[in-house]
């Protein structure tokens, strides 16, 4: 203990030494950090331009001024789309279409009229009668053959997270969807 006292002081020197030599090593790294930054900077604002420069070619349909084929950069909504072909007609149904949904190419934008609802919806769509899968609520997916709530869901989710769907075989990559299952509900379903 006598030793302690004596000499405990001389502990604090190497302590003090370990703590500059600590300091001036992270100051360095952060400079080499902060030298890195512009190139950083300049890579993310060239993935944003090549982004904003891509173009997508979306169909706009049903009540709006100007119906048509319309060429937008990518990353843009469905309401910027809707604008360009003049806007909403006094007639059209608003809550028909995500406004807020971002475009993808080869998009079909349908804007149904308030009057005739869900019939006109299914006459634009190719007078068919299919469910549009990209565009399909929860009741009209449980309206599918072999499908009921829970795979209603699992495709919606699926949607949601990994973007619209192609073509018809993307559905088998929904957890619940088989290759029975797709064979079953392959004519009553329109994708892209």
């Amino acid at each position: 203990m006598l030793f302690l006292k004596r000499y405990g002081w001389l502990l604090i020197i190497p302590f003090l030494l370990f703590l500059i030599i600590y300091q001036q090593k992270d100051d360095q790294q952060t400079v080499v950090r902060e030298s890195e930054r512009p190139a950083l900077d300049a890579t993310i604002e060239k993935d944003n331009e090549k982004t904003s420069t891509q173009k997508m070619v979306v169909d706009v349909k049903g009540e709006v001024v100007k119906p048509g084929i319309y060429e937008l950069n990518a990353g843009l909504r469905v309401n910027d789309a809707i604008d360009l072909a003049g806007g909403m007609t006094e007639q059209a149904d608003q809550t028909s279409v995500n406004l807020a949904q971002k475009i993808q190419d080869e998009m079909v934008i349908l804007v149904t009229s308030l009057t005739t609802g869900s019939e006109a919806q299914t006459e634009q769509s190719g007078i068919t009668g299919k469910v549009r899968i990209n565009q399909a609520t929860l009741e009209e997916m449980q309206a599918l053959p072999g499908i009921g709530p829970s795979k209603a869901e699992a495709i919606i989710k699926h949607r949601e997270e990994n973007g619209l769907f192609k073509k018809a075989e993307d559905l088998l990559e929904v957890t619940g969807i088989g290759e029975k299952t797709l064979e079953n509900m392959i004519d009553t379903i329109q994708v892209p």
